[in-house]
């Protein structure tokens, strides 16, 4: 199809409509296959491309489930509370608060207000990571020859300040973030030992103690020891449900984890949020 004119173009750009490619997102979300719920709770659905990323609001209590399918995804992960940014993912409190370097089932995601952003309810791969944050343009064009977001080897600091221009935030507003899929262990030495991937198939599923902006970089792994730029599909599935309860297991599974969500219900309920 001819598209030297502005008539051709237009005919082979709706030519395209319905087209599938391996990555991208799926809309409307009900369509995906084989969904993991009733196919109309379904709020996101996508295949993000290995060295690509995403983003999205999601509404408190909606259940994220993120997959590792062919076993060389590692997603960074950033969370903001929807409308007051500056409420963020602080990894240093999640470590600290909860006595813990290690991601995984019933870890909360915590803010620097001592708030729960999210929870981890279910976990099939183990390995994670909350200590060494994402890749850089300076360490990716040192490894690999180039790091900007357009080249063969994006770094995930420089995906992530797309995805987060895209939801009014600036290069300042980007914390250390988490990884999963791609692990490390602490040595007795202190030094990290890279643990790598669990294999294809591993996913891990969060729930949304807020109203979320959700940042997503599908990157290698910073400590990553192998010479080239690995980075395989990530699956993303959001759907609708609810945030966790008073009397959930998880909500008293600790100390510090009940104080965090009294804090969480106590501030959502003097907004009438709650």
């Amino acid at each position: 199809m001819a598209t030297a004119t502005t008539y051709g173009a237009r005919a082979h750009a709706r030519a395209q409509e319905g087209t599938r490619a391996d990555a991208m997102p799926v809309v409307p979300a009900a369509d995906w296959p084989d969904p993991p719920c009733e196919a109309g709770h379904l709020v996101w659905a996508e295949t993000v491309a290995g060295g690509g990323y995403t983003h999205r609001v999601l509404a408190r209590g909606t259940e994220l489930r993120l997959t590792d399918p062919h076993g060389d995804a590692c997603a960074h992960l950033l969370l903001y509370v929807a409308d007051r940014p500056w409420e963020r993912l602080n990894v240093a409190d999640t470590v600290k608060v909860q006595w813990n370097a290690y991601l995984g089932e019933g870890v909360l995601l915590l803010s620097d207000q001592g708030r729960v952003l999210a929870s981890v309810i279910a976990d099939t791969s183990g390995r994670h990571d909350a200590l060494c944050g994402t890749s850089t343009l300076v360490r990716n064009t040192a490894r690999y020859g180039d790091g900007t977001p357009q080249s063969p080897s994006p770094a995930g600091r420089e995906l992530f300040k797309l995805a987060a221009a895209k939801n009014g935030l600036e290069p300042r507003d980007l914390p250390p973030s988490l990884s999963f899929f791609q692990g490390v262990a602490v040595r007795d030495d202190g030094t990290l030992d890279f643990t790598g991937s669990a294999g294809p198939g591993g996913s891990v599923t969060l729930r949304a103690e807020q109203d979320l902006t959700v940042l997503i970089a599908n990157v290698p792994h910073p400590a990553d020891p192998r010479p080239g730029y690995l980075s395989t599909a990530l699956e993303v599935l959001a759907w609708r449900a609810a945030p966790t309860p008073p009397g959930d297991p998880l909500w008293d599974a600790t100390p510090e984890g009940r104080r965090a969500f009294l804090n969480t219900a106590g501030f959502l309920a003097s907004r009438g949020l709650a």
